[in-house]
């Protein structure tokens, strides 16, 4: 199982996901977010070995010169959320960043549109709801593209994690199923050391 933790703080959150092994760390960049990362704090994440995880930058419809000052030389991937056309996608790749694109999912004739991104190494099926905890239909879970390609976001927590993974999932995204629960934005180290115990045993 891979895992993707999103909405995450430089100085706060990174080295405790390096030293658990989580293979992605999403950082935010979205203004509507209390997750929004401040472009300051991105000088932060120069000072981790990141020993064998990746840094995503997650955005919204970005501009070229966003990409260029401030994704290029500190992340290794990009998150696209926004309306991007496979042609963008295309012209963002070909500046020299690998891409995720987020792909939401309404209905069950949604997950088709991953077609439409081949250029993308990683598609990633989300509910329409993009921070508001909506939970991804399970009777659709199982009718997902399988392989480490695709991952999963939408209300994953420790409570449904079984359910996932016998429904074939191995890439998973989470957010604010490891938050505080009176912080929103605010990372919770234990719930994120839980539920990677959890997914250490459902391996063996």
């Amino acid at each position: 199982m891979k895992l993707k933790i999103c909405g995450l703080h430089p100085a706060r959150d990174v080295q405790i996901c390096i030293d658990l092994g989580v293979n992605f760390l999403g950082f935010v960049f979205y203004k509507k977010s209390p997750r929004n990362l401040e472009l300051k704090e991105v000088q932060k994440l120069k000072s981790y070995k990141k020993k064998n995880s990746l840094f995503v930058a997650v955005t919204v419809n970005p501009s070229d010169e966003f990409i260029e000052k401030t994704v290029l030389g500190n992340f290794d991937f990009i998150q696209l959320h926004g309306s991007e056309t496979e042609e963008r996608v295309k012209k963002i790749k070909s500046m020299g960043i690998k891409v995720i694109k987020a792909i939401k999912i309404h209905k069950e004739s949604d997950i088709e549109n991953y077609r439409k991104f081949n250029e993308a190494e990683i598609i990633l099926f989300d509910t329409p709801g993009m921070e508001k905890s909506i939970e991804f239909p399970k009777k659709l879970i199982s009718r997902l593209p399988k392989g480490e390609r695709f991952a999963l976001a939408g209300s994953i927590s420790q409570d449904n994690i079984d359910f996932i993974v016998k429904s074939g999932v191995t890439f998973c995204d989470l957010s604010s199923s490891l938050e505080s629960d009176t912080q929103i934005g605010y990372k919770d180290h234990q719930k994120i050391k839980k539920f990677i115990y959890k997914i250490n045993e459902l391996k063996n």
